[in-house]
């Protein structure tokens, strides 16, 4: 709903025309955004990999990525900001790092339980 009323609101200020350029320019320069996020990514987990170590760090830039371009394609003013925010290294580097501060703290509580599953018994 807040989505929508920010639509309605900036279509009354400049127009139906413009609003819908401005969703779809942002849905464009957000899957280009992605796309080189992504295979940049994607470069790093392979650089890790051939020296040998395991490419934790970017396996979440690769999750923010991914959720960043999806919410880009998503119309909206709120989500497209978000979504940016999930692509631009340095917020998608803060929130990284806000998220794995929130998982140590819910494995130093004890509220995160990790499970193996075995398909070869």
């Amino acid at each position: 709903m807040i989505e929508l009323a920010i639509l309605i609101e900036i279509g009354s200020r400049v127009g139906t025309f413009h609003t819908i350029m401005l969703i779809i320019s942002t849905g464009v320069v957000g899957a280009l955004l992605a796309q080189s996020q992504g295979l940049a990514v994607i470069r790093k987990i392979q650089e890790e990999i051939s020296f040998g170590r395991p490419p934790a760090d970017e396996l979440f830039d690769g999750l923010f990525v991914l959720v960043g371009g999806v919410l880009l394609i998503t119309p909206g003013i709120l989500t497209d900001l978000i979504g940016f925010a999930f692509l631009l290294p340095i917020t998608r580097n803060l929130i990284k790092q806000l998220f794995i501060l929130k998982i140590q703290n819910n494995i130093a509580r004890g509220e995160t339980n990790f499970t193996s599953i075995n398909f070869f018994r």
